[in-house]
């Protein structure tokens, strides 16, 4: 594996370089830059594969690669069509990427930027690749929950996000795995509006993609026996337990609205109905 030394910051992606910061007691950092001996990892390409067929990269994507190495994911997800964006600290690693890009001939559907990653604008970013250590992840979690798009998916080699769980994980593979995060739609709050023509009130608590909800149809209570978040899509089950009739609500969030389709089932009797619910106030969601 290559040595050598270079300037680099505390904090630096896996897929450009291991520091030795925080490994070696008493190691003292400076906060700007220094030098230490790192060793290059590159993120291997069936790994590449594999990030980019569970973000389901293809045309009309926007992926920005933070500690992009060589430039290999990027790359990849511009032979699929995507466009996109890598940013390292290293500017040989972004001399190499520019020049693998023109090897593949994708240079006009990527650029490559010498950037530190808390200073990148992902915002415009559909799918943000990481090859991170889980407490960069974690210093990253709050910018990338709020700058992202609802929708938007996080893929990462190895390292997860501490409490918030991934969507889908897949591994090991080799010693290797893969993490995929859906940005969720901030729906923590009280909600009032209609399903099928009736009165419906609801409360949504919110951890992450993970929630809980209280509904109240007219003056009856519903039990919610299942729910899921994914990006601005909001599924959940709800039994009427007078009447035993069965809700299945399928909507899409946005700021301040929910909409959608429920199936009702009344005994054999069923139909296909519109809800739409408004928000009334916002409850703290832990999305930090």
């Amino acid at each position: 594996m290559e040595k050598r030394t270079v300037r680099v910051p505390v904090f630096l992606s896996v897929f450009g370089f291991f520091t030795l910061t925080g490994l070696i007691p008493g190691f003292q950092t400076d906060l700007n830059a220094q030098k230490l001996d790192v060793a290059y990892v590159p993120t291997p390409d069936f790994i590449v594969d594999k990030m980019l067929e569970m973000a389901r990269v293809g045309p009309g994507d926007y992926v920005i690669d933070l500690g992009c190495g060589d430039g290999r994911i990027v790359i990849a997800a511009a032979k699929k069509g995507a466009t996109g964006r890598g940013v390292d600290l290293d500017p040989q690693r972004i001399k190499e990427a520019r020049l693998n890009a023109e090897k593949a001939g994708v240079a006009g559907k990527v650029d490559f930027v010498e950037e530190n990653i808390f200073d990148t604008d992902f915002s415009r970013a559909s799918v943000v690749a990481i090859y991170l250590f889980p407490d960069i992840n974690v210093r990253l979690r709050p910018s990338l929950l709020e700058k992202l798009e609802p929708g938007a998916r996080i893929v990462s080699h190895d390292f997860g996000m501490d409490e918030w769980q991934p969507d889908q994980k897949f591994g090991r593979m080799e010693q290797h795995s893969v993490c995929l995060w859906i940005v969720p739609a901030k729906v923590a709050g009280a909600w009032k509006g209609k399903v099928a023509g009736q009165n419906v009130q609801m409360t949504i608590s919110q951890e992450f993609q993970k929630l809980k909800l209280a509904v109240l149809l007219k003056e009856t209570t519903l039990n919610v026996e299942s729910c899921s978040l994914s990006g601005k899509e909001i599924r959940f089950t709800a039994i009427n337990p007078s009447t035993r009739g069965k809700y299945v609500f399928s909507g899409q969030a946005s700021h301040n609205e929910i909409s959608g389709v429920v199936q009702v089932y009344e005994g054999k009797k069923w139909s296909d109905e519109k809800w739409v619910v408004s928000r009334e106030s916002s409850f703290p969601a832990k999305l930090l």
